[in-house]
Parts: C-alpha cells; sequence; structure tokens
C-alpha cells in the first residue's frame, strides 16, 4: 500500500514544484529576464546544481536559448557557475536567497539609473548656466531655463534618496526599519 501513497505523494510534490516554478517564471519579467530565463532558474531553484546537458534535457530548450539564459542569469547573480575537480562540464547553482537576489539586481539598477540621470542633470545644469550669463538671451528664455533649471534641482532630492536607499541595503540597514522577520 505505501507504493502507491508513494506514487501519490511524488505527484504532489512535482505538483507543489510546478505551482511554484510557474509563478517565478511568470514574475522575473521584474529581473527583465525573458519567460524562458525564468522558469530556467526556477527549475534551477529545486536543484542543487544542472549542467547545460542537464538544462536542455529538463527544459527541452534549444542551445543557443539556454546558454543566453544562463548568461543573463549569471549576470544579475541569480546562476553562479560551480567549478568542479575532475569534470570538464561546468555546472551552475540558482541562488536561493532571494534576499541577495532582490538586493544585488534592484541595487545595479538603481545605481545606474541615479548616476546616469545625475550626470545628465549636471550637463544640463552646465547648459543652463550659460544662458543666464548671456546678457543677450531674452527673458523668455531665461525664465523657461529657470523653470527647468528648479525641476532637474528638485529631480536631485529624488536621485540622493535612491542613492542612499541603496546605500541602506548593501549595508543592511535597511533591515532595522523592514525586518525580514517582523514581530507578530
Amino acid at each position: 500500500m505505501s507504493g502507491s501513497n508513494d506514487e501519490m505523494a511524488k505527484e504532489k510534490l512535482e505538483q507543489a514544484k510546478g505551482y511554484v516554478i510557474e509563478a517565478i517564471a511568470e514574475t522575473m519579467d521584474v529581473y527583465g529576464v525573458t519567460p524562458a530565463a525564468g522558469k530556467l532558474y526556477a527549475t534551477m531553484y529545486f536543484k542543487d546544481q544542472m549542467n547545460l546537458d542537464e538544462m536542455r534535457a529538463e527544459l527541452d530548450m534549444s542551445k543557443p536559448s539556454m546558454s543566453t539564459s544562463v548568461r543573463k542569469l549569471q549576470e544579475i547573480e541569480m546562476v553562479k557557475k560551480k567549478f568542479q575537480r575532475g569534470s570538464r562540464k561546468h555546472t551552475y547553482a540558482a541562488e536561493k536567497n532571494f534576499f541577495h537576489t532582490f538586493m544585488s539586481y534592484f541595487c545595479q539598477m538603481w545605481d545606474r539609473e541615479a548616476k546616469m540621470n545625475i550626470e545628465a542633470v549636471k550637463q544640463a545644469e552646465f547648459e543652463l548656466d550659460q544662458i543666464f550669463e548671456d546678457e543677450h538671451v531674452s527673458q523668455e528664455l531665461v525664465e523657461e531655463a529657470r523653470e527647468i533649471y528648479d525641476q532637474l534641482n528638485q529631480s536631485k532630492t529624488y536621485y540622493r534618496w535612491l542613492e542612499r536607499l541603496v546605500a541602506s541595503i548593501r549595508s543592511e540597514e535597511i533591515y532595522e526599519f523592514l525586518p525580514k522577520y517582523p514581530e507578530k
């Protein structure tokens, strides 16, 4: 009788994993990856590690699609290459700590946003300063430049806040304000 119970339990295990794999795959667009890469990550999440051949067999993906997905997942630190002595096949393991995944990915993206936009604001301010210094520019254009300058100045508040947010996440100070395990 336990044989049939074990078979039922195996089906339920696969069903349970299937729910999670589908949800993770569906929501991985948040991390800028395709559904195929999301399904690959979600499948790897339940494995200790996998090599490329195992991934292809499990997911029935083309070699180029799988390689692209693995590379993208490595870039965003959701998958890490593992080295095994004596084996010529590369194996990969999924990052199972979602806090690390979140911190790594969003800190990269928010850093990029803040740096690019702060640099653009500096360049724009340089151009606007030239308008302010030119006595021959109409008052109307000076006023428009002043409005843009003020608007840009206000945007710096957001970018500085974003930099502080990233710093608080990297230092894990954020957990003082938003604990991983809140008191009940």
